[in-house]
């Protein structure tokens, strides 16, 4: 069972560094993109839309990007919630046996 949870938080150290850019990157490109669209100036700024599918100049992942993005992210979801379960689940063992 420690083994288990090691290997979780393990998983989840690698994971978040990693995944850390391509988040905030879509987050920060996606929203920003609707607000100028909602502005009525969206065609110019087209590259931001680019960078929000992972279409980086002459680099072209707009294939894979959302995949990967969407791995990662639930990569560190399941791995999150799983390591908040237990350490609830512990913290309540811990209490009822004072």
């Amino acid at each position: 069972m420690r083994n288990y949870q090691a290997r979780l938080r393990q998983l989840h150290r690698i994971v978040a560094p990693i995944m850390i850019l391509p988040i905030l990157l879509t987050l920060i490109t996606g929203s920003v993109y609707q607000m100028v669209d909602l502005s009525g100036k969206g065609e110019d700024f087209d590259w931001l839309l680019d960078w929000h599918k992972g279409h980086f100049g002459s680099l072209n992942l707009e294939i894979v990007y959302p995949f990967l993005n969407a791995l990662g992210l639930l990569t560190l979801a399941i791995t999150g919630i799983t390591m908040w379960f237990r350490m609830r689940r512990n913290s309540k063992n811990r209490s009822q046996e004072m």
